[in-house]
């Protein structure tokens, strides 16, 4: 079975096309640059959660003794 691969269009206006070609490295296509920023993205949101957890978690130590304190 072939597959038809289907572009897509986004409209965007000519300052953010503008913005978003001076990201792109040499050679990079617009569908690779895309990729590369949205895994920039989800790493980012990654790091936020694990950062806003570990800040729970300090907070929430106060209200136990450890082990060997017991």
């Amino acid at each position: 079975m072939k597959y038809i691969r289907m572009g897509a269009t986004i409209h965007v206006n000519e300052g953010i096309r503008d913005r978003f070609k001076l990201l792109a490295r040499t050679g990079e296509t617009d569908e690779e640059l895309l990729q590369r920023l949205m895994r920039y993205v989800e790493e980012m949101d990654l790091e936020e959660i694990i950062e806003t957890r570990w800040e729970l978690l300090q907070k929430e130590k106060v209200d136990y003794i450890p082990l060997d304190e017991a």
